[in-house]
């Protein structure tokens, strides 16, 4: 008979429901624009690793970010694995200083074989959050009354819930494919209050609903130069596609005081996903060390978003990682640990008056901590994140994120034999 695992059952349904009522979190003003902040895609390992995925091939862990990779796993495993953030954000204007503290979930998902040739991965990921409020008072010295509060504010966010599949071409050469459901809503809104009352207030809402779907294309592959070097190459390639939108936008003159007026109109808004292309490259030494070095490039400069077809910069990201194991196979624990180092610099794809808004630069590092008589492993790591502004108007963020992942590893699929 199968041998499956309860307790793993409970947790993952536990998780499944978390996530369901699950909101990432954020502050950054820079979510004002597009689709607010882009998520990281990886697991544990990669996040330690400064975000390295497209060559990746790990047959203890689930990577999502190049679907090829999920030929790693064995007839035997069945592999479950989450995620989640927790971080602290200075945000300085050069004047003033803020601070945040927030949550959020990174990801689930589930890895098992189908056959000799392929296997196959199914999860949630979070796409895209948008989270901010923003004050800012215009003073009028000739008139008082004619001073007013201009407030932004947004809220919401994307996600994607995905089945990937596998498969084995040759023995050296993997493909496969992700197909996710996209969907996601998010609200962007202005308002004007005045000191006096002699003007009105007046507020702006913009609400959009998306439901669509996304492909990503992967391939792999891995050739060993002798026993113990080894070396893949990975690519991900995913089309554009336009997003099916439900919008409106509602405006309001006064309040309940003064009485009001209210304004509400469905708007068919543009909004699309870019063409994207990743590639990236590893070293493995002995099972012990590994080393990658990963390129994405994101062409959101051609993407129309709310009827603006200059609302977006192109998105690039540069990524270095490395693992590290002492001894796999050591009587000391501390020989198993997996350690692991990255850093990478980003281009994010905002866009502020014509202008490349900011560029991210950041520094990584992790264990991978193996849990006791199992294959399964908590990954532990931190991450530095500087976005500095390419102007002295915009905004710097620093960055401190910790993110705990929990890569359940079991051998769910032998039959026990009865004498």
């Amino acid at each position: 008979m199968i041998r499956l695992k309860p307790t793993i059952w409970s947790l993952l349904l536990a998780l499944v429901c978390e996530v369901a009522v699950a909101q990432n979190n954020t502050n950054s003003p820079y979510t004002r624009y597009g689709f607010g902040k882009l998520a990281e895609i990886g697991s544990g390992n990669s996040r330690a690793m400064g975000g390295i995925a497209y060559g990746l091939r790990d047959k203890y862990q689930i990577n999502s970010a190049n679907p090829a990779s999920y030929t790693t796993v064995d007839s035997l495993t069945f592999i479950f694995d989450g995620g989640i953030s927790l971080e602290n954000t200075n945000f300085s204007d050069g004047t003033i200083k803020k601070n945040a503290k927030n949550s959020s979930f990174d990801y689930i998902a589930m890895k098992f074989r189908l056959a000799k040739w392929g296997a196959m991965s199914v999860g949630i990921l979070p796409y895209s959050n948008v989270g901010y409020s923003i004050n800012n008072y215009n003073p009028n010295t000739t008139s008082a009354e004619s001073s007013y509060t201009t407030t932004y504010s947004g809220e919401g966010g994307m996600h994607q819930i995905y089945l990937g599949m596998g498969v084995k071409l040759l023995p050296n050469l993997s493909v496969g494919a992700n197909f996710s459901y996209f969907w996601g809503d998010f609200t962007h809104s202005m308002s004007q209050v005045f000191s006096g009352t002699s003007h009105m207030p007046y507020s702006r809402h913009t609400a959009m609903e998306v439901k669509s779907y996304k492909l990503d294309f992967g391939a792999q592959y891995t050739h060993r130069f002798s026993d113990k070097h080894q070396g893949t190459l990975g690519v991900v390639f995913s089309p554009g596609n336009d997003l099916h939108n439900n919008s409106y936008v509602t405006t309001e003159l006064g309040n309940t005081t003064t009485g009001y007026s209210s304004t509400e109109n469905d708007t068919v808004f543009s909004a699309a996903l870019p063409v994207t292309l990743g590639v990236g490259a590893t070293y493995t030494y002995d099972d012990r060390l590994t080393v990658g070095l990963d390129f994405m490039f994101q062409k959101w400069a051609d993407v129309s978003f709310m009827n603006r077809s200059d609302a977006f910069c192109n998105r690039t990201r540069l990524s270095l990682g490395a693992e590290y194991i002492p001894d796999p196979l050591g009587r000391s624990y501390l020989s198993a640990v997996k350690y692991r180092l990255g850093l990478f610099y980003s281009k994010p794809y905002y866009n502020i008056d014509g202008q490349s808004a900011a560029n991210e630069y950041g520094i990584t590092a992790g264990f991978g901590l193996p849990m006791p008589r199992s294959r399964s492993v908590l990954s532990i790591s931190a991450q530095f994140v500087r976005t500095q502004g390419t102007s002295s108007r915009f905004l710097n963020e620093n960055t401190l994120r910790f993110c705990l992942g929990i890569t359940f590893n079991e051998r769910w699929f032998w039959k026990r034999k009865v004498d």
